[in-house]
């Protein structure tokens, strides 16, 4: 066993001081337009915390498709992902920035409507615009130095204003050159392409010129960048591997963990799991992750993929199928991490209910081509039934329907199986990290003991006093601490707590009572 030096913790299976509470802060990896942000934000933990954050850290574009991080920031407000940086801070790459608003998640990442290719938008607009829940870490794997191409056009025309619409996403403002080579300024429009002003005294006679530009390309953005490592020269870390940056960085925890689109990945999904079950050696998270709609196209495939992929964690949750408000698609997902921390909010930041029929910012459930697949409660219980959660249309309108991690049914224990469950053993193993790591070191005495028994068995009152939790207590037992452990610095304290599980089937049985007849004489 490697040597410890700080706080521990660990979970038993279920037999038959303030509290530090930031318990949700999501993060994501993807894509982002980051020429309209930060163009520096590559492979970094970015935290926003609001829409303008994000959108100026990563900029913000609807092709959420080539764009992952767009996605989460449309609907959200920790992500990976594809950002438009091109419009943002273009060195956010490969960085974790933390949002808190619209503006700042802007300014650094750009923002485009493309959520396909700027996956980060996706977040930004759903955290933003459509909860209004924040702060959010953003990482944009979208690298302007490599994931980018060359683009000619020939024989475009100046306006009679002398200005030139490119109406192209992704553009690296600093790399337009013009022939006949001319004088002018470049500034983004709100959707992202680049309106060229020409300044020079001479125009061309026929008033045609080449336009000659770099621009970013989402599509060379592979799962491997997602995925990430840590450079052999450099020491540098990207992709997933950014996660442990976050805390040191923000001192937040990163939780739930996201990679719209990217998640689909079997392979990304593993990371990302392997990333949530233990962050920089003490912390716990959840994944979200989805189920490719591209390929499973019926809802009863999903549980076939889901098996096949082995998708199979206490620590993840995943969902199918995609949903949309309008024409704006959004990965079930990020709609659930908005839907989490917005519980999380409304709870003095305590996760204990379940995302479960929660209300959605959607009006239909649709595949990625956009055809709508409509489940019903019978069908979308299946689903469930097999670890997997979706949104179903129903008496209180559009709602996320599903308790289950995806761990369910081959994992029955309610400490791993229940979402809720999972999010509060997280939270009561992240708070006590971060409230007694001050205690380490402190002499060994009753002093110290009853220090920690008395705090942990006052907030756990506390906590069921306000229905949060079922009950709690924590105990300090001679058979946990023999003199060996006592005598090389070692105590070990035994914490039993009851979340409350979600009521996930309320029953009623309905009977005739014939004494009622009675009353007719």
């Amino acid at each position: 066993m490697s040597f410890q030096h700080g706080i521990t913790t660990k979970e038993t299976a279920t037999s038959l001081v303030a509290i530090k509470v930031d318990s949700i802060t999501p993060t994501y990896v993807g894509t982002a337009p980051i020429n309209l942000g930060n163009i520096k934000n590559v492979n970094e933990p970015i935290l926003c915390y609001s829409y303008e954050e994000a959108v100026a850290e990563f900029g913000f574009v609807k092709d959420f498709e080539n764009y992952t991080l767009c996605e989460a920031i449309d609907a959200h407000f920790s992500k990976f992902g594809t950002a438009p940086i091109n419009l943002g801070n273009i060195k956010n790459v490969n960085e974790p920035i933390l949002c808190y608003s619209y503006e700042e998640a802007v300014a650094e990442f750009g923002f485009v409507k493309d959520f396909e290719n700027y996956t980060l938008c996706e977040a930004i607009d759903a955290h933003f615009s459509k909860f209004g829940t924040a702060p959010i870490v953003l990482i944009n794997v979208l690298d302007p130095e490599t994931n980018k191409k060359n683009v000619t056009q020939e024989s475009v025309p100046i306006g009679e204003d002398n200005t030139i619409l490119i109406k192209e996403l992704g553009i690296l403002k600093d790399t337009i050159t013009l022939n006949p080579p001319k004088e002018f300024t470049a500034e983004f429009d709100d959707d992202g392409n680049v309106l060229l002003v020409i300044t020079d005294s001479e125009i061309p006679e026929d008033r045609n010129v080449q336009i000659t530009f770099d621009k970013l390309d989402p599509s060379t953005v592979e799962s491997d960048a997602i995925i990430g490592g840590i450079d052999g020269l450099t020491g540098k870390k990207k992709g997933l591997e950014c996660i442990s940056l976050v805390f040191p960085k923000y001192r937040l925890v990163p939780n739930p963990i996201l990679a719209p689109k990217f998640s689909t990945d079997s392979t990304v999904a593993a990371v990302m799991e392997t990333k949530a079950s233990l962050i920089n050696g003490h912390f716990k998270a959840i994944a979200l992750v989805d189920i490719d709609t591209t390929t499973v196209t019926k809802y009863s495939d999903a549980v076939s993929n889901k098996n096949t992929n082995n998708i199979n964690s206490t620590y993840i949750d995943v969902s199918y199928p995609k949903v949309a408000l309008g024409d704006t698609q959004y990965h079930l997902s990020t709609q659930k991490a908005c839907i989490i921390q917005k519980l999380a909010f409304e709870n003095d930041s305590i996760p204990y209910k379940s995302p479960s029929n929660e209300s959605l910012k959607a009006d239909r459930t649709c595949l990625a081509n956009g055809t709508d697949i409509l489940l019903g409660i019978d069908e979308a219980n299946y689903l469930n039934g097999n670890g997997i959660n979706t949104a179903i249309n129903w008496i209180n309108g559009w709602v996320a329907w599903g308790n289950r991690a995806s761990c369910y049914p081959g994992n029955t224990d309610p400490k791993d199986c229940f979402i809720a469950s999972r999010m509060m053993f997280n939270f009561l193993t992240n708070s006590i990290v971060q409230t007694f790591w001050q205690k380490v070191d402190d002499p060994t005495n009753t002093n110290l003991i009853n220090a920690i028994k008395n705090n942990i068995n006052i907030w756990l009152n506390g906590l069921q006093a306000a229905g949060k939790i079922i009950g709690g207590r924590i105990e300090f037992r001679a058979e946990d601490n023999p003199l060996t452990s006592l005598i090389d610095g070692k105590i070990k304290f035994k914490i039993y707590f009851s979340p409350a599980l979600p009521a996930e089937e309320i029953a009623f049985d309905l009977e005739i009572d014939t004494e009622y007849y009675n009353s007719l004489f």
